[in-house]
């Protein structure tokens, strides 16, 4: 039986597709392209940029059904970020594709590498808000908060 997921994108830097939100668009084909089921998505939001980064991102996110354990969907997201040219170790800089786990239907999980959910979506505003659009009834299993009751605290 199929694991749902929720993955967030994010781009702040042209690539081989074009501007930032072509980033997000293939990015989100090649999930689906490489056995990913990417049964809805958010619309694309634009938002400033954090930590050193200095252009502004598109920020989405999708709902995605897979068979999939979570440690290999986060290899199919690395090698996706790789495809785009992204570079490991490079962290709080401008990046031409981000993809991130950020729930998962059978809850929590913790492994050398791995978090879900994602320790960081509950204070981001460019990953809330895209979650209310597609999942906002779906409770993180750490605070037992709906996505909905997580992003009013924030806004």
């Amino acid at each position: 039986m199929p694991s749902s997921y929720v993955i967030a994108l994010g781009s702040n830097r042209r690539g081989r597709h074009g501007m930032p939100a072509d980033e997000v668009r293939a990015a989100l084909a090649a999930l689906a392209a490489s056995g990913g089921a990417v049964v809805m998505t958010s619309p694309l939001i634009t938002t400033a940029p954090l930590g050193p980064a200095r252009r502004r991102f598109v920020n989405a996110a999708a709902l995605v059904e897979s068979d999939d354990t979570p440690p290999e969907m986060l290899a199919r997201l690395k090698a996706i970020e790789a495809a785009f040219g992204r570079r490991c170790g490079q962290r709080w800089t401008d990046r031409v594709i981000d993809l991130d786990i950020i729930l998962w239907s059978g809850g929590a999980w913790a492994s050398d590498g791995l978090t879900v959910p994602h320790p960081e979506f509950r204070r981001r505003d460019f990953v809330l808000r895209p979650l209310v659009a597609i999942v906002p009834d779906w409770r993180d299993p750490v605070t037992r908060l709906t996505v909905r009751q997580l992003a009013a605290r924030l806004f």
